[in-house]
């Protein structure tokens, strides 16, 4: 696969090349870019995906609720609606989209909406719903939209420094737009991370004065059911499960699951996956199914039992503190 990637090297050159004069003609001016008088808090990559997107939305959420009334706007991608809606937890994955729905049921206090628009989007929230914060959730190349503070996610094992542009690569934005950034979070991080580890990476990222840098690790909850409740050890201990994941990088949860001990059959999807009926039918005598909360919402209504295995950032100490200085200024 990585040499057919790399036939496209010379599309990739002019990818990057397009990107980069596309981001010049915001820069002088030619494209214009709008702020409001809500606060923005952009998060982003530079990348096509697999960066912890959602659990950074979420974990901001958690911190912002519910002393701020906070709106998230996303895209809702591969949803079968178009234009502008409010997401409700009753609402489905292909109405809305599965990211946008999961973190309207994990934090039903939160505004959640979805618009590819997103000048519109950001209007039609101010005039329903008054937010004093807006979460621009896979923002960072939506520039007709001026945050006020943007957070830029790059995975430690594919560092945008590193990266290729598409189709040779996973870039489909410039490197260069990394200083707009206020804050730079490297994701899926080894826990502990060793202090060269951590040098190494700020010497490559080689940020600007005053951009701030943290490093995130996954972790995982618990293993629960559809209702939420926590499955016992001795469940897990003799069970084989079937993992189902469309998510774009699973290995980060494969080495979890290895390393806890639990047993499992991997069946692999692509991201955001849409299941044919064909497939429904076979995943149910392929019980008991575990798979990922952005799954969840895709497979239920069409699953009867299915366990579900929560995921979040975690912070060192003095991760923790960054993001908390990042933080303080909302």
């Amino acid at each position: 696969m990585k040499w057919l990637r790399n036939l496209g090297l010379p599309f990739s050159v002019l990818y990057g090349w397009i990107v980069w004069l596309r981001n010049k003609f915001y820069d002088w001016g030619w494209f214009t870019s709008r702020s409001y008088e809500v606060p923005i808090l952009c998060i982003g990559n530079l990348s096509t995906g697999g960066s912890g997107k959602t659990p950074m939305a979420e974990w901001f959420l958690s911190r912002l609720l519910p002393e701020r009334k906070v709106a998230v706007l996303s895209r809702g991608y591969k949803r079968e609606t178009e234009g502008f809606h409010l997401v409700s937890p009753e609402r489905t994955a292909a109405e809305v989209g599965d990211e946008p729905l999961q973190m309207a049921r994990k934090f039903p206090e939160a505004v959640i909406a979805v618009d590819a628009n997103r000048q519109r989007g950001i209007e039609e929230l101010i005039a329903l719903e008054d937010p004093e914060i807006i979460l621009l959730d896979d923002g960072f190349q939506h520039r007709r939209v001026k945050p006020a503070q943007a957070v830029l996610l790059t995975a430690y094992d594919e560092l945008y420094p590193d990266e290729a542009y598409l189709p040779a690569g996973n870039l489909r934005d410039h490197r260069t737009q990394a200083g707009r950034a206020d804050l730079v979070v490297v994701t899926k991080c080894p826990n502990p991370l060793s202090a060269e580890d951590r040098e190494r990476i700020q010497k490559k990222l080689a940020l600007r004065d005053g951009q701030e840098l943290a490093f995130a690790s996954l972790c995982y909850s618990q293993i629960r059911d559809r209702k939420g409740e926590l499955i016992s050890e001795d469940t897990l201990k003799n069970e084989k499960f079937t993992l189902v994941t469309g998510i774009a990088r699973p290995e980060p949860l494969l080495a979890y699951l290895k390393k806890s001990g639990i047993q499992f059959e991997h069946l692999k999807f692509s991201d955001h996956h849409k299941f044919s009926p064909s497939e429904l039918s076979a995943l149910k005598k392929r019980q008991p199914l575990l798979t990922t909360e952005k799954d969840a919402v895709r497979l239920e209504g069409a699953l009867d039992t299915f366990y579900v295995l929560p995921v979040e950032h975690c912070f060192s100490e003095m991760d923790q503190a960054v993001m908390e200085r990042f933080l303080a200024r909302f």
